[in-house]
């Protein structure tokens, strides 16, 4: 990867054309070598294929990458972005690295480099996908998923998640999940979809007070850790922060996972 690291990042301070929305696909400046059979999308038009595998994807966490030197879209005379279908791919190895296999930007730039020089890096979570150039007239268009977070009423959690209304309501009493105004959030809706296939196992809302209580203690540390950076006034850097809290829990699932096979080896005769 050619490095333009340091352009990149001075262009954090200037409006960036892409926050307009998504803009017709356009060949220009570094474009116009592209071939008409590998089309160049807008970084919208990116994020509503990445989204259909990453949910949680978004505009800043794209332009983040880039500002990391991890891909290098090409810009139009107006700044606008222009992803080839090799750096489509090229992201979605970034991002299945960092969800799948917890990697931290360094080791996964350094897996990057090493398969742009032809080699085949140690630990690469998986083999390189093949870059197949797609037609224009043969991409289906994908709608953009939502910017906000869904949020549900009570009755709709309920059913989206399959617990009983007295799961909920000891899940509530014990501080588990709580409503906003009557709505629950994605979160809230992930939190509860949890605990009722843990009440499968016999664990009680009782029993999640632990978490919950240990939840509260990670978010007062990784604030502290993060604080400086997501005041800052510098869009690139506040993306920082986000991705250092990002790592920071997969750090931490992964270290409560490794202490509780530690002191389940016994239990289970390992």
């Amino acid at each position: 990867m050619t490095g333009s690291n340091g352009s990149v990042a001075r262009r954090w301070g200037a409006a960036d054309p892409d926050d307009a929305g998504v803009v017709p696909a356009a060949r220009a400046g570094r474009g116009q070598q592209e071939d008409s059979a590998d089309p160049l999308m807008s970084i919208g038009e990116v994020l509503g294929h990445l989204r259909v595998e990453f949910p949680d994807v978004s505009i800043s966490k794209l332009r983040f990458l880039e500002a990391e030197g991890l891909v290098e879209p090409r810009r139009t005379p107006s700044g606008y972005r222009k992803y080839t279908w090799a750096e489509v791919h090229r992201l979605r190895y970034v991002l299945s690295a960092q969800r799948d296999h917890y990697l931290p930007l360094r080791v996964i730039r350094e897996q990057l480099a090493a398969m742009d020089r032809g080699e085949a890096p140690a630990g690469a979570p998986s083999p390189r996908p093949p870059l197949v150039a797609v037609p224009a007239e043969e991409i289906a268009p994908v709608s953009p998923a939502p910017e906000t977070p869904p949020r549900v009423r009570r009755a709709e959690l309920l059913e989206r998640t399959g617990v009983g209304e007295d799961v909920l309501t000891d899940l509530e009493r014990h501080g588990i999940v709580a409503a906003d105004g009557g709505w629950y959030s994605a979160d809230a809706i992930d939190v509860v979809t949890v605990a009722g296939a843990l009440a499968e196992f016999g664990v009680t809302a009782r029993h999640l007070r632990a978490y919950r209580t240990a939840a509260d203690r990670e978010v007062g540390l990784f604030a502290q850790l993060v604080a400086p950076l997501a005041r800052s006034s510098n869009s690139a850097t506040r993306a920082r922060a986000a991705e250092n809290v990002r790592e920071l829990s997969a750090l931490t699932q992964r270290l409560h996972a490794a202490l509780v096979r530690i002191g389940l080896s016994d239990t289970l005769g390992r």
